[in-house]
C-alpha cells in the first residue's frame, strides 16, 4: 500500500512539486466561474465595487450606522465594513467548498499518481485572486477620497499568512472528513454563516462590553480582521507578540490538518 508523508515539509515540497499544475488548475478555477459571461472576469472587479457601494448605502444611510462614534463619516464605516468582509470572504471562499472538495473531483481519486494534497492549494489560490481583486477596489476607493494609500499596506502579506496557513489546514481537515461524512458540508454552511456575525466585521471589537471581548478574541478571524483594518485604514503596525502568536499556532494547525488529510487519504477511493 503506497505511503503518504505526513510531514509538514511534505506539504512545501509538494507545493513545489506541483506548482505548475496548482497554478494551472487556479486558472482554470478563475475563468471557470466567469465561462460564458459577456464580461468575463470584469465581473470579478464590478461585483466588489457594487458590493462597497450597496454597504454604504445600507449600514450607512438606512441604519445611519457610524463606525466611530466621533465620526459622522459614511464612508468610513463602509470602507471597514469591507476591509474587514474580504478577509471573511477569503476564508469563507475556501472553508464552504472544502467538504466538498474530494467528492466533486472523484475522477482523480482513482488515480494513485495525482496528488490530492494539492487541492486546498488550488482552492486557496483562486479565493487569493478574489481577495486581491477586492482590495484593489478597495485601495481605488481609499486613494480617491483620502488622496494617499499608507505604506503599512506592504505588511500585508505577512499578516495574511497564518490566515492562509490555518485555512489551508482547515480545509485539508474538512475535505477528509467530507468524504465520509456528507452532511459536513450542510453545518460548514450554517456556521460560515454564524461565524460571520461573531466576527469584528459589521462592529469594531470595542463594541462589545470588556468581559465579552476576549471571547471574541478566540476567533481566529479577529487577529487579521483586525490587523488588516490597522494596515490599510490606519496605518498601525500590527503586534509583533501577537503576530508570533498566531503564526505559531497556525503552522500547528496547518500540520495537523495535512497529517490528517494524510492519514485518511487511502479510504477515499473506497467511499467515492
Amino acid at each position: 500500500m503506497q505511503h503518504f508523508s505526513v510531514s509538514p515539509r511534505e506539504a512545501a515540497a509538494s507545493f513545489y512539486r506541483n506548482r505548475s499544475l496548482i497554478m494551472a488548475l487556479v486558472k482554470r478555477e478563475v475563468v471557470g466561474r466567469y465561462h460564458g459571461s459577456i464580461m468575463g472576469l470584469l465581473w470579478s472587479f464590478f461585483t466588489p465595487l457594487f458590493m462597497l457601494a450597496v454597504y454604504t448605502f445600507v449600514f450607512s444611510v438606512v441604519f445611519q450606522a457610524r463606525w466611530n462614534i466621533a465620526s459622522e463619516s459614511k464612508t468610513e464605516f463602509a470602507l471597514m465594513l469591507f476591509a474587514g468582509l474580504i478577509v471573511f470572504n477569503l476564508f469563507a471562499d475556501c472553508v464552504t467548498r472544502a467538504p466538498n472538495l474530494i467528492i466533486s473531483n472523484t475522477n482523480y481519486v482513482k488515480k494513485v499518481v495525482f496528488p490530492l494534497e494539492i487541492f486546498p492549494f488550488v482552492v486557496m489560490g483562486s479565493a487569493l485572486f478574489h481577495f486581491l481583486v477586492s482590495l484593489s477596489v478597495w485601495l481605488l476607493v481609499y486613494a480617491i477620497l483620502f488622496g494617499h494609500i499608507h505604506a503599512t499596506v506592504l505588511l500585508l502579506p505577512i499578516v495574511l499568512l497564518p490566515l492562509a496557513l490555518f485555512v489551508l489546514g482547515l480545509v485539508w481537515f474538512l475535505a477528509s472528513i467530507g468524504v465520509f461524512l456528507r452532511d459536513v458540508g450542510q453545518f460548514i454552511g450554517v456556521l460560515t454563516s454564524v461565524l460571520m456575525f461573531l466576527s469584528p466585521i459589521f462592529y469594531p471589537i470595542t463594541a462589545l462590553p470588556a468581559e465579552y471581548q476576549s471571547y471574541l478574541l478566540l476567533n481566529p478571524l479577529t487577529p487579521t480582521i483586525e490587523a488588516v483594518r490597522g494596515l490599510l485604514f490606519l496605518g498601525n503596525v500590527p503586534s509583533l507578540v501577537g503576530l508570533a502568536k498566531y503564526y505559531l499556532a497556525a503552522m500547528v494547525f496547518f500540520w495537523v490538518g495535512f497529517a490528517w488529510f494524510q492519514k485518511t487519504r487511502k479510504g477515499f477511493a473506497d467511499v467515492v
